[in-house]
């Protein structure tokens, strides 16, 4: 499954992208979502995240995410986190951190997400919680990166 969230930020792209740290990942955490950051490396290839959290209803859920790509660039600066240990019932998870340049005072924070359990049917039941905390994410970026 795919989910896409542009988020439009009144800023210049390479000043967004240096926000992206620790301080920001924990303003992202949906409030229904217990979570312990355990390690966090950074965003660029190589670096990890480490994460227990409480997942679906699931108490004490590990989550271990590796940086597996970084690209600074004219026009876009991105990292790719992808799950290296996932708490059930996901079984691949693939995140795509873009900051776009529109101009020099204005960038897209975009969430590139593509994910599966292993059944489709599962990874429809799943969507809708996904894309509601991702979404929750779009205030937080205007007020931490505005």
């Amino acid at each position: 499954m795919k989910i896409l969230i542009k988020t439009k930020i009144p800023k210049n792209y390479q000043i967004v992208f240096s926000k992206f740290n620790l301080q920001l990942f924990k303003a992202l955490k949906p409030p229904i979502v217990n979570l312990v950051v355990e390690r966090f490396d950074g965003c660029k290839k190589g670096d990890e995240i480490h994460l227990k959290m409480d997942f679906f209803g699931l108490a004490n859920q590990r989550w271990i995410s590796h940086i597996t790509d970084d690209f600074r660039g004219d026009y876009e600066i991105h990292f790719v986190d992808e799950g290296a240990l996932l708490p059930p019932p996901l079984k691949k998870w693939k995140h795509i951190h873009r900051v776009e340049k529109i101009n020099e005072t204005n960038c897209f924070v975009v969430d590139d997400i593509t994910y599966t359990s292993g059944n489709q049917l599962l990874d429809l039941v799943l969507y809708p919680a996904l894309y509601l905390m991702f979404l929750y994410r779009v205030p937080v970026y205007k007020k931490e990166l505005s």
